[in-house]
């Protein structure tokens, strides 16, 4: 796929880019070598490969899902600015 000077002008337009008549030049004959490594990918036999996600196989690190002590009601809001009936007061923000 060739890519030519007015695409290259309307990429950088979308993305509010404001380049030089050098840096079109420039970005034209990248954004084509760029194109054109892709289309020889399209060369390759991938039938045989099977679709993964990642290159490596990955896991969860989950941590054990244990009870544990909890702090209590007091201690949690004896730092509050405000509370009301064992909880939090916090500014109304949807009305």
């Amino acid at each position: 796929m060739k890519i030519n000077r007015e695409q290259v002008e309307h990429v950088a337009r979308l993305a509010r880019l404001a380049l030089s008549e050098d840096e079109l030049a420039s970005l034209t004959d990248d954004m084509d070598a760029i194109l054109g490594y892709v289309e020889k990918l399209n060369e390759l036999d991938t039938d045989h490969i099977i679709p993964t996600a990642h290159a490596v196989p990955v896991e969860n690190a989950f941590r054990e899902d244990c009870a544990g002590s909890s702090i209590g009601t007091d201690k949690a809001l004896q730092n509050a600015p405000e509370a009301s009936d064992n909880c939090f007061v916090v500014p109304k923000v949807i009305e």
